[in-house]
């Protein structure tokens, strides 16, 4: 596949775009640039904020580390899946983690939580990968678990993949969010197509 029609390599350049526009309106209004692209409740308030915060930063080590990480799992999901699919779930799974991370926090917080980036969205995408492979398959095959055993390591994964990256700062309900849904995902294997499926089932 060209590097242009990668969808990994896709939302790598709509990283750069955004956050290009974010530097230009904060150099002219911090405020202007914070309503554009910055998750807040109330969420129906400014809705255009749900896509556009996946795909803003807040700094350039922000932009730099969901970029790399994005490089790593992107890559190797999109080998599986067509590149429609692969935007809708990366939209998806990201404004999803956007809206927990608003909507937990606030329960707790005394201010008004807000959130920005695609760290969600990339630990949709390693959920995804962790879940979905054949080796994971054969694996929980054997093991045959219950649902209800099967939803609690879902849980156990995703509570270890967010107590990995906890530091101050940082959306621990949107990684914790996005890693389990991407675990559900994978398992599912919604992104996989019936070609890829069909061939996935042949015999050796």
């Amino acid at each position: 596949m060209r590097l242009s029609r990668s969808p990994t390599i896709q939302t790598l350049a709509v990283f750069l775009v955004v956050f290009a526009l974010q530097s230009a309106l904060r150099f002219v209004s911090p405020l202007l640039a914070a309503s554009l692209f910055v998750l807040a409740p109330p969420v129906a308030v400014r809705p255009w904020t749900l896509p556009l915060s996946v795909y803003a930063h807040a700094n350039v080590p922000h932009l730099i580390s969901n970029a790399i990480a994005l490089l790593f799992a992107g890559l190797l999901v999109e080998r599986v899946t067509t590149t429609l699919r692969f935007h809708a779930y990366f939209l998806a799974i990201g404004m999803l983690a956007g809206v927990a991370q608003v909507w937990v926090t606030g329960l707790f917080s005394p201010t008004a939580p807000a959130v920005l980036g695609a760290s969600g969205a990339v630990f949709g995408l390693f959920g995804y990968l962790l879940a979905g492979n054949p080796v994971a398959d054969a694996v929980l095959g054997r093991l045959r678990l219950s649902r209800r055993a099967q939803i609690a390591v879902v849980f156990v994964l995703a509570f270890l993949a967010t107590a990995t990256t906890a530091a101050p700062g940082v959306a621990l309900v949107a990684h914790f969010t996005g890693f389990a849904v991407g675990l559900f995902a994978g398992r599912l294997h919604i992104l996989r197509t019936e070609t890829q499926a069909t061939n996935n089932d042949r015999p050796v």
